[in-house]
């Protein structure tokens, strides 16, 4: 085997955030590095990634997935090269993705391994667009929101990760109108001269529903939601009878300290007879080969495109994060680890 370096650095939680983060709630600490037991391997990070459910798990609250423990590594998607192997089938110089990112060298069980091909895609791309926020975008379209041809689309954050997939999905699969809501003008721009959304507009210049009704008079017939509050309330009376929303975040709300007033029209929910439903991409990873097969084919075309936003080094991958939660990505944030 190769020599091994004699430590790794990996980010902690090291306080528990009330409303919005801060720096001081992390540290950057030094951990020794091993040979992998029987079973397991020694990975190499070359890029890990930051994304909005992060936030939650930094509270102790019961959810979906386990909050952060306070002193101990972060984790999350990440991507590198096995520079120790004692599994099978793994073998030094391969690249995987798994679940150990926040850190520079992650000790890894074999069987929350995946390998993956860097000739196919950079490897960047299974933390993004082939990974997980391309399943999130495809699985909550097609799946969860009922997608059929000729629906009109509204998608807010719609420049983020998984909200600029979900435009360009429901566009190549014949989407009567599909736009997008974004924080800047020149994410806006993005969203319609480069990723062909029929129309976006910037949240920040006016009240959303009624941007939202300029964009689409005749309604929309599905919502995918990233953000919640008035978004959410918008969408509801833009909705058509029978329209459907997929509620994937709520990013505009993670970091409230009191109770969010909430959409004040529900009661139109019940009139439309709309349907709202919350997706876990843990939920549909048995759409995982045909959405690879799709998307993949999509991408080799040149017909999905998809923006990354990078951070260099892993000291600094809390400002990726924290910049995240702002807003300041197009596409999907990377943190790439450099040494």
């Amino acid at each position: 085997m190769s020599v091994l370096p004699a430590s790794s650095r990996e980010w902690h939680l090291v306080a528990r955030p009330h409303g919005w983060p801060t720096p001081a709630d992390f540290a950057l600490r030094e951990a020794p590095v091993t040979e992998p037991a029987e079973g397991r391997i020694l990975v190499k990070n070359l890029h890990f990634s930051v994304d909005p459910y992060m936030r939650g798990r930094m509270n102790d609250v019961k959810s979906y997935i386990p909050p952060f423990q306070l002193d101990h590594p972060m984790d999350g998607g990440a991507v590198g090269e096995v520079i120790a192997s004692n599994a099978e089938g793994f073998a030094v110089g391969d690249h995987v993705l798994h679940g150990l990112g926040w850190r520079e060298y992650a000790d890894v069980p074999a069987r929350h391994a995946t390998k993956v091909d860097p000739a196919l895609a950079p490897l960047s791309a299974y933390l993004g667009v082939l990974g997980m926020t391309g399943l999130t975008a495809y699985a909550g379209l097609f799946d969860v929101a009922s997608f059929k041809e000729g629906d009109a689309v509204f998608v807010s954050g719609a420049a983020g990760a998984v909200g600029s997939q979900v435009g360009q999905m429901a566009r190549l699969k014949g989407a009567s109108r599909v736009i997008g809501s974004a924080g800047s003008d020149e994410k806006v721009k993005f969203l319609v001269e480069e990723l062909g959304f029929d129309a976006a507009f910037n949240y920040k210049n006016g009240p959303v529903k009624d941007q939202l009704r300029e964009a689409a008079p005749d309604g929309i017939d599905v919502y995918f939601d990233n953000v919640g509050g008035d978004h959410l309330e918008a969408a509801i009376s833009s909705l058509n009878v029978h329209g459907r929303a997929t509620i994937c975040g709520m990013i505009a709300q993670y970091n409230d300290t009191e109770p969010v007033a909430g959409p004040r029209n529900m009661a139109m929910i019940i009139g439309k007879r709309l349907r709202l439903q919350g997706v876990l991409v843990g939920d549909h990873y048995g759409l995982q080969q045909q959405f690879v097969q799709e998307v993949g084919g999509w991408l080799a075309a040149g017909e999905l495109k998809h923006r990354e936003t990078f951070v260099e080094g892993i000291e600094n991958g809390v400002d990726a994060f924290l910049g995240l939660l702002r807003g300041d990505n197009t596409g999907k944030m990377i943190v790439s680890v450099t040494r």
